[in-house]
């Protein structure tokens, strides 16, 4: 290697070997000491000049001249300039000591080189410079940013000695990858050996409670800090502030920011954060406005910690306040900043304003275009989230597993089955790896979009299961009215020994609910408390009230919410309500609509069910009153919408669907369908019409409900015997169950559609669900 090629190109400024000497002393002098760093002009002028006097013009050896550059080009994020030099120095068999291969090191951290890295771990076995403590940790601290958490364990058990620093770098490392409990695992091991944690363990175990807020261990090392240090420094406390404001305990937050003589810019973002994350926004928007008043200049990390809060929580209003800032202060917009705006406004719905921050940005990363392909999916924008990944793609970014995730979660959501078997092929024409994480999103998508084998053969596939991939199997299969076979995926996850948490039970009590499984869901309730220890949530118990309800068993699902010891909220009414309705218990079902306006007086979706439950029991008058009340309050009922993807395109309908381009088509398909309905005895449900209309027209309407359109449009453009998906945003109407299944006999087809709540596969004229939903 040309070792030129790394140093810059510009003239050197630094003309004399003193000047190149007191450079160099920028990072020699002791740690105690102030020191600036040389930039990065600086950096390559002393590298040229060194080029120029072949390192024998200063007092400084070689390899102390090399360790200089080595640092130097990495702390100015130029970590594959320090890698080719170092890379030069082996080949041309210079000494490389242990105060050299930690500076490399980082360097390889910087650009996740983790084969790099391996080869350094080897060379520094061979010369025994292991046994300096100082090159283990940064052994670790490589393996731990290169996400080798295995290989940095290992060192770790194998080390000559340790250090305080070398339990903080390994608890950083399962802190960084989410192995929460071997972290705790390691802080117990700390205590038992009765070593004494450094400020930067301390922090780093501060960290640990956060993520996991656990605000009573926090507590307990806040006790601990107290009592073993006469006086917290700034990061210290900062990092307590975090912890307290991330577990809620805004107060106790405050009061340690209060407190604090010297507030770092870090601390001002810890406790606006906190504010913003528990929707405390005019609490944070004042604090932002006294930090600005007190002349602390926010910095993009501060900026970028607030915008993905304000995301978190769909703050649009301080989101926008913050991007005016950006712009009114001339804040440069970096990657990262464009992006999290991208994703704030994309979560708020603001998809203008996402797509004109994406557009303002010229080079682009794949996390940006991630961002922006999200922020379509968000706002169910299925076409333009599909056309920007093509131009991404055409554009030479290679899509990353965060991409990918994206696409089959939007596949999943539409029931887009060809386009999600379509990514799947992308993802293995990119060579992207397939983590738990996209490996259980692919799951997901064909469990989702029916094909509830294609999801089960995946699964049997993957060796590295986590809960997560657990849950998605046992959700999908209940989805699909298998709740035996979820029942018996349960026990085989337990003989593996896979402990469930609180989601693996909604998914279980759902499976129950949906395959009226009554007895079993309580036995599984009654393990959840009994067995693991779990303490139910507002689902579980939601999710029990549905199970019961469903079944006909209103008063005991009602006895379950008056036994509550919780308040009862939306989940668990709306439960009961839909039970009311689907049982005609106008007494119980008018109760719990009362409840639910109460509750969330803007959704329109309560007053339609009390509408229905009235219309069914012939009240007319109480109909007219709840729809008078609702055009009242601006309120429109949602209508009912089904999906049908054909051809890569996914076609939406409504009811009486008068837009689609090949309408008269599907109209023609429509009366084909009546007439050979008719023929096999169907006669039209009017009861499910909850208008005060005659017979006729309420016949009328039936024939051109959405699924209905969905079902013509499938089998005028898919090929005889081909399977045709339907994806509804509301629960299959009763008359369309019982065509649907006639349907799919008479045109030897199978029919598989996803509703609300639960999947219905026809064929040969019955359905999966057994006529109960």
């Amino acid at each position: 290697m040309d070792m030129m090629k790394v140093a810059a190109t510009e003239k050197p400024s630094l003309s004399s070997p003193s000047a190149l000497a007191s450079t160099i002393k920028f990072i020699q002098i002791p740690k105690s000491e102030t020191f600036l760093q040389p930039t990065l002009a600086q950096t390559r002028q002393t590298h040229a000049l060194m080029l120029k006097t072949h390192f024998n013009e200063t007092k400084f050896s070689p390899s102390a001249q090399f360790n200089f550059l080595i640092t130097s080009y990495t702390k100015n994020s130029q970590p594959h300039s320090a890698l080719d030099i170092y890379t030069y120095l082996r080949r041309m068999d210079y000494e490389v000591d242990n105060f050299m291969v930690p500076a490399v090191l980082k360097a390889c951290s910087f650009v996740s080189n983790t084969q790099l890295g391996k080869e350094i771990h080897g060379f520094a076995v061979k010369n025994g410079l292991t046994e300096d403590v100082f090159v283990s940790n940064a052994l670790i601290q490589m393996y731990s940013e290169c996400d080798s958490v295995v290989s940095a364990r290992l060192l770790f058990d194998n080390m000559y000695e340790r250090d305080a620093v070398s339990w903080s770098t390994m608890i950083r490392c399962y802190v960084r990858s989410k192995l929460y409990m071997e972290a705790l695992e390691m802080i117990r091991k700390m205590q038992i050996l009765k070593i004494r944690p450094s400020e930067v363990a301390m922090i780093s175990m501060i960290t640990l409670f956060a993520d996991l807020m656990d605000v009573e261990m926090g507590k307990a090392m806040h006790a601990y800090v107290t009592r073993n240090l006469q006086k917290m420094s700034v990061q210290l406390t900062t990092a307590f502030i975090h912890m307290y404001a991330k577990s809620g305990n805004l107060a106790s937050a405050r009061l340690l920011f209060n407190g604090l003589n010297q507030k770092t810019v870090v601390s001002w973002t810890a406790m606006i954060a906190g504010y913003i994350h528990w929707n405390k926004l005019e609490e944070g928007m004042k604090l932002f406005a006294r930090m600005i008043e007190e002349r602390i200049k926010p910095n993009e990390i501060t900026l970028l910690c607030l915008v993905v809060e304000c995301g978190f929580v769909g703050a649009l209003e301080l989101g926008k306040q913050l991007h005016v800032y950006i712009l009114r202060n001339g804040i440069c917009l970096s990657l990262a900043l464009a992006t999290a705006l991208v994703d704030m406004y994309g979560k708020c719905g603001e998809i203008r304003n996402a797509r004109a921050v994406f557009d303002s940005i010229k080079d682009k990363d794949v996390m940006i275009w991630s961002a922006m392909i999200a922020a379509y999916a968000q706002t169910h924008c299925i076409d333009q989230a599909f056309d920007l990944f093509v131009k991404m793609r055409e554009n030479g970014v290679r899509p990353n597993q965060v991409t990918m995730t994206t696409m089959l979660s939007l596949c999943a959501e539409t029931g887009a089955l060809d386009m999600g078997k379509w990514v799947q092929t992308v993802i293995d024409r990119q060579a992207v790896e397939m983590d738990t994480i996209l490996k259980t999103a692919l799951l997901e998508m064909y469990a989702k979009c029916g094909d509830i084998d294609g999801a089960w053969k995946l699964f049997r596939e993957v060796k590295d299961r986590d809960i997560g991939m657990w849950n998605t199997m046992m959700a999908g299969l209940g989805m699909h009215g298998c709740g035996k076979e979820a029942l018996e995926l349960f026990s085989e996850m337990e003989r593996e020994g896979v402990r469930p948490n609180d989601v693996t039970f909604i998914g279980l009590l759902n499976a129950c609910s949906h395959a009226g499984l009554v007895e079993e869901g309580k036995l599984i309730f009654e393990k959840m408390v009994h067995a693991f220890a779990l303490v139910p949530k507002i689902e579980h118990y939601g999710c029990m009230v549905d199970l019961l309800g469903r079944a006909g068993l209103l008063d005991e699902a009602y006895g379950i919410i008056k036994s509550l010891p919780i308040r009862a909220n939306s989940i668990i009414w709306s439960a009961l309500l839909a039970a009311c309705k689907l049982h005609h218990n106008t007494v119980l079902g008018e109760m719990a609509a009362r409840q639910l306006v109460y509750l969330e007086p803007q959704n329109c979706g309560y007053n339609v069910s009390i509408s229905n439950i009235y219309a069914v029991a012939n009240r007319w008058n109480d109909v007219a009153e709840v729809r008078k009340a609702m055009k009242n309050k601006g309120m429109r009922k949602e209508p009912g919408l089904s999906c049908i993807e054909v051809n890569g395109y996914v076609h939406e309908f409504i009811m009486g669907d008068k837009a689609h381009p090949e309408i008269e088509k599907i109209n023609d398909m429509v009366s084909e369908m009546g007439n050979k309905l008719k023929e096999a005895g169907y006669m039209a449900d009017t009861s499910v019409v909850l208008r005060n209309i005659d017979e006729e027209e309420k016949e009328t309407a039936l024939n051109y409900h959405s699924e209905k359109l969905a079902i013509a449009f499938g089998l005028i453009s898919t090929a005889p015997g081909t399977p045709i998906h339907i994806v509804k945003n509301l629960r299959v109407c009763k008359d369309c169950h019982t065509a649907t299944k006639l349907l799919s006999k008479i045109y030897q087809r199978v029919i598989i559609v996803r509703d609300r709540k639960r999947f219905h596969h026809f064929r040969d004229g019955t359905c999966s669900c057994g006529d109960y939903w």
